[in-house]
């Protein structure tokens, strides 16, 4: 299988996507055809998450060989997990929530960026890379962590990571910031995610930069979820978890169910969208946002228009207005048109908006759109907890609570799985006042231990390994000074 760019229709293989990250068109690429589970459900019910990650992956990364494929997957679904499932499927209050917050840093960016350093350096080594890869990524909170992880002291490999100094949880910042590795540096941005995201979108289509980076033997990858090494790897726990509910009895075989998903940058969504072409029976996928409901708007009138007011919510990791992978979408909206997509693009670029075509809105009808408010977001925390014993996260709770809405709004009784993105021991501070505002006046790291107490859930390790490591990584800088601190951490000339 071919990759192709949604601006220019360019193909590029694989690994060759994998390398790039982004098109030298500055487009995103998307398989040249979504392909078919050639395994049935009855096989794929009584694999490991290993065996169903190879059967998924093998569909779009096509110019792996097994045993590559295979290295892969077993160096990245191992002890880092706290559980061999690896992604489990509990069942509260009768619906079904995919837990995909058991890799190191208890976030669902785990599921990819653990296997996304052996994808590219495997990609490398196939393609004849004499370059080291500068990993050069934006993050609303937990790719960031979870990419440094997976990528720290790889060898031929550096990376550099731009968050929003005031828009990510102390939680979340501390992970970063307390990074080791003689490869990785972290730097907070005096802006919101959109300006990190727009700054390292800017560096990746600079060619002075690129010819500068050559010069000294380095090249940019991404570790975003614009990266198709990023986006094949979700497609996986879709396929389980649906083949988990067919073998627990949830489900019989090719019962449709509906998925649930909190949305920032679309490419978890997306993912289940790809599933779903795979031959996973998914009748609607709900795209949960928070007050930043950008996408929500969309799905409503067909316009997305970033021109609006930015809230730092509960759930930062959807503080978004620049949802990226809504592009491969549009792309397949468009009927793979590269020319309709790059128009709808460069008016987001230049007038922060675009509308699509009657026609285009027609084939949305695989998704349903919601939001949830802080509030809301907040009493799903509380009700989960008070009727179920089980805590969630605030972007979970926003799933949930729209799921709530959706489900009152259909006479659609399928079963639900909603997507449990992060641990709640990564917001501690959210879910605990959300539960209970008595809990306000203590620290981020007291309240870990309060909520141990209270969901008899142990701490994380990943939790406990931040209590008492020191800072690390203090750089902060202007969004117009972000291309200057790639330099200087790269040794160039500014």
């Amino acid at each position: 299988m071919n990759y192709k760019s949604t601006r220019s229709g360019i193909e590029a293989t694989a690994s060759e996507a994998i390398l790039k990250g982004l098109a030298d068109d500055g487009g995103l690429y998307v398989p040249a055809s979504l392909p078919k589970l050639d395994c049935s459900i009855e096989e794929l019910q009584n694999m490991s998450y290993q065996q169903v990650a190879y059967e998924v992956m093998k569909l779009f990364l096509t110019d792996f060989t097994e045993q590559e494929l295979k290295d892969c997957i077993a160096n990245a679904y191992d002890s880092k997990f706290d559980t061999q499932e690896i992604a489990p499927v509990k069942k509260e209050n009768g619906v079904y929530f995919l837990e995909l917050f058991h890799g190191s840093t208890i976030a669902f960016k785990d599921m990819a960026l653990s296997i996304l350093p052996y994808l590219l350096t495997t990609s490398a080594k196939k393609n004849h890379v004499e370059n080291d890869i500068v990993i050069l990524t934006a993050t609303s909170g937990d790719t960031g962590k979870a990419a440094l992880a997976g990528f720290a002291d790889v060898p031929g490999t550096k990376i550099i990571v731009f968050y929003p100094k005031d828009g990510v949880s102390p939680i979340q910042q501390k992970q970063m910031v307390t990074q080791q590795g003689d490869n990785v540096t972290v730097i907070g941005v005096d802006g919101n995610f959109d300006d990190c995201q727009t700054g390292v979108k800017k560096m990746f289509n600079d060619q002075a930069l690129a010819e500068c980076l050559r010069a000294e033997g380095y090249q940019f990858s991404s570790a975003n979820s614009i990266n198709i090494g990023r986006l094949t790897p979700q497609v996986v726990y879709y396929v389980y978890a649906y083949a988990q509910l067919v073998k627990r009895g949830a489900v019989q075989n090719g019962d449709p169910i509906n998925v649930v998903v909190p949305t920032g940058n679309f490419g978890n969504i997306l993912a289940a969208y790809y599933a779903k072409h795979a031959g996973i029976p998914i009748q609607t996928l709900v795209c949960a946002s928070n007050e930043n409901k950008v996408l929500f708007d969309f799905f409503e009138t067909g316009v997305y228009d970033r021109n609006r007011e930015f809230f730092l919510t509960s759930s930062p990791s959807m503080d978004i207005l620049i949802s990226s992978n809504l592009e491969r979408l549009i792309y397949m909206l468009a009927g793979d048109d590269a020319a309709v997509n790059t128009e709808l693009m460069r008016q987001l670029s230049e007038q922060g908006r675009y509308e699509i075509t009657p026609q285009m809105r027609q084939r949305l009808q695989d998704f349903y759109g919601g939001y949830a408010s802080e509030e809301e977001t907040a009493e799903a925390i509380k009700e989960y907890y008070e009727t179920a014993g089980y805590v969630i996260d605030p972007h979970t709770a926003v799933a949930a609570s729209v799921y709530k809405k959706f489900a009152d709004s259909q006479t659609d009784d399928k079963p639900a799985l909603i997507v449990s993105t992060a641990s709640p021991y990564k917001f501690t501070r959210s879910v605990m006042n959300a539960i209970d505002n008595r809990y306000d006046s203590k620290s981020d790291f007291e309240l870990v231990d309060e909520l141990c107490a209270l969901s008899g859930v142990s701490v994380p390790r990943a939790i406990e390994e931040i209590r008492s490591a020191p800072v690390i990584h203090k750089n902060v800088c202007a969004v117009d000074e972000m291309e200057n601190a790639v330099r200087k951490f790269l040794n160039l000339s500014v």
